[in-house]
């Protein structure tokens, strides 16, 4: 039971002082822009952590559950700040102070760690909504939406069922609790609250549940529409790429990453992810629209406008994970209104964000398709951007081989010959293939921000190189009824040299070499891209690589690169001061020149930094830079600003 802690808040827009962060990437737009200009080059070495709030989860061996990583983005309104927690609580917060003023207990973690991600339970934020006269907060938490007072914390009991909707029902097939889970926050449009889905790659079988996109009615809870990201009849547009009717059975193409929405115009964009199973498609062939898609809606009706595939028949786990960041951009002479889409494979693609028509042609290119997998039909082309160019190295060969030191050189080149190596979209194989970018590189969930002053475009790039190997399913895992799976010890692992369950490694003994990777450094980049021009205007190392690498026996005494790259998935956020903030991986807060890419700055934290970082400037004219920190009980949102 939450407790009224304060009074509702007057409308912040009335002071001039006060900047928020009212949506999780700023704007319904996603730019993950603020005007608040106080901190600049000049100053922010000046910044010190000035109060931190825990979470307090702990895991819960009653229910098999425990608090993954801390990755929520607080949205500040009114001066208070609004945020989920891994177990999905709500707190609001002072944003001056960070004292807490309430919280909601939704208790998803008695739902069991099915639909979890390895590791625990993690949630990305909240929505704010309001009509002038209600405010909502609403939190899509496992297979349920809530809305809550915004003032008290209270559930508003008018909707739905005491508070709460159901985001399983009406899918048209059975769907378990256990099975559907959300980890992005909703969208509000108008008189509208909209979700996506995620239902775990781990279940590989028949019957999954399809991903989709729901919109209920915000003071009611009834559900207004829903689109099937997956077509649900031999009439629905797309199902002719689902080849023998394989649409009928075929699940996930799930939404789980962050949505964004043209206000003015009522247009919604939903990036979409790869189907069941993720690595082996020989039951599901065709192109698999609207898979791994970047797919245009009207918010209101939830009917189809446009939609882009970024990959047919997708065998990588490349899913359209990032929001799309709408930017309007002068091309040519030409202002044009877009929509950018930055992606795991490194590609930035970049439409009319009404018409779908691409700002620079995208040319269907000829792919390997030469598999030893039986069953497997690859499609024939993949879409390549003509610009910008990637932002991401893109395919392996052993000129890629790490070379820190001449005896991981050769250890490197030895382990890269085990695999299938090759260009981007290499298919997976039986002998295993090294595919980069890997399948939690390039650009994740954190995405990308856009500066509306200089059309420059800022995305955190991991790099590495990850192994993609299928084998026949052994039939011991109920989850899994695919003929191949990606269970075997090559399968889609993040780093080399420490092996996977059952793996064989003899030239390398083990324990010797630990998480080393394959490829050279640097691991991650922060990069700017003109999306006035379509190119790359700077590129940055980004991150000092983990204190496990750097401290490996093999690199003792061996003088490192000062920016090894640290990988991870979070994203930057641009400020009118000229600067870009960036979390992500390390135990530091990064402020990078927006004009340059120059480091100017970085502020330690306890514990390291995983969600995207936020500023606004309250009533005092203050500005805050916050971000989630940590994992389990070792969680904190941690608040930088001057020292007063």
């Amino acid at each position: 039971m939450a407790v009224l802690l304060f009074a509702a808040h007057a409308d912040s827009s009335e002071d001039p002082q006060v900047i928020e962060w009212p949506f999780v990437g700023a704007e319904q737009s996603h730019t993950k822009y603020s005007t608040a200009d106080e901190i600049t080059p000049a100053n922010v070495s000046g910044l010190k952590i000035v109060w931190k709030w825990h979470p307090n989860e702990q895991a819960l061996k009653r229910y098999g559950t425990q608090p993954g990583r801390f990755q929520a983005t607080p949205v500040m309104v009114g001066n208070v700040l609004y945020l989920s927690t891994m177990y999905t609580r709500v707190a609001a917060l002072d944003a001056q102070t960070g004292a807490e003023l309430w919280i909601f207990d939704p208790k998803a973690y008695e739902g069991g760690p099915r639909g979890a991600r390895p590791g625990g339970l993690q949630h990305r934020g909240i929505a704010y909504w309001t009509d002038g006269d209600d405010t909502r907060v609403f939190l899509n938490s496992r297979d349920r939406l809530y809305a809550i007072n915004a003032a008290t914390g209270e559930l508003d009991v008018g909707f739905g069922e005491s508070g709460n909707v159901l985001l399983t029902a009406g899918h048209g097939r059975p769907v378990s609790r256990f099975e559907f889970d959300q980890t992005s926050p909703p969208v509000v449009f108008e008189d509208l609250v909209i979700v996506g889905s995620r239902v775990p790659d781990q279940l590989q079988r028949k019957f999954d549940t399809p991903g989709t996109v729901q919109a209920f009615d915000a003071r009611t809870g009834k559900r207004r529409w829903v689109f099937f990201t997956i077509p649900q009849s031999s009439d629905d547009f797309g199902a002719d790429t689902w080849e023998e009717e394989s649409w009928r059975y075929t699940g996930h193409a799930n939404v789980w990453g962050l949505m964004s929405i043209d206000v003015e115009r009522g247009l919604l964009y939903v990036p979409t992810s790869t189907p069941s199973s993720d690595y082996w498609g020989g039951r599901r062939v065709g192109a698999n629209l609207f898979a791994d898609s970047l797919v245009c809606l009207d918010a209101r009706t939830g009917k189809r406008q446009w939609h882009f595939q970024a990959v047919h028949h997708g065998v990588w786990d490349y899913d359209l994970a990032a929001a799309p960041n709408l930017a309007t951009i002068t091309v040519d002479g030409r202002e044009i209104d877009a929509v950018a889409q930055v992606s795991k494979q490194g590609f930035t693609y970049v439409f009319d964000r009404v018409t779908g028509v691409p700002v620079w042609p995208i040319e269907e290119r000829a792919v390997d398709t030469k598999t030893d997998v039986p069953g497997e039909v690859l499609y024939p082309t993949q879409p390549f951007p003509t610009k910008p160019p990637p932002f991401s190295g893109q395919g392996v060969s052993l000129d890629d081989a790490n070379d820190l030191t001449p005896e991981i050189h050769a250890l490197a080149v030895n382990e890269m010959q085990r695999f299938r190596l090759g260009s981007l979209f290499t298919p997976p194989s039986l002998q295993g293939t090294l595919q980069r970018p890997g399948t939690a590189d390039g650009a994740n969930w954190g995405g990308a921000a856009f500066d509306p002053e200089t059309g420059l475009l800022y995305v955190r790039t991991s790099e590495g190189a990850d192994t993609n190997q299928v084998c026949l399913n052994d039939g011991d895992n109920p989850e899994v009824d695919v003929a191949y799976s990606n269970n075997c010890p090559y399968g889609a692992t993040l780093v080399m040299f420490q092996g996977a369950s059952g793996a064989k490694v003899p030239e390398v003994p083990p324990g010797k070499l630990g998480p080393i990777p394959l490829i050279k450094p640097p691991y991650a980049y922060l990069v700017a891209i003109d999306l006035n021009a379509g190119e790359i205007a700077w590129k940055a190392p980004f991150g000092e690589g983990s204190l496990e690498l750097r401290s490996h026996p093999l690199l003792r005494g061996v003088k490192l690169p000062e920016r090894l790259g640290t990988r991870g998935t979070a994203g930057p956020i641009v400020t009118k001061g000229g600067l870009v903030f960036i979390g992500g991986g390390a135990s530091y807060l990064y402020a990078f020149d927006k004009t340059s890419g120059t480091e100017l700055w970085r502020g330690a934290t306890s514990f390291p930094t995983y969600g995207n970082p936020m500023t606004y400037r309250t009533r005092s004219g203050r500005q805050f830079v916050v971000i989630a920190t940590g994992d389990g009980p070792d969680a904190a949102l941690v608040a930088f600003a001057w020292t007063e």
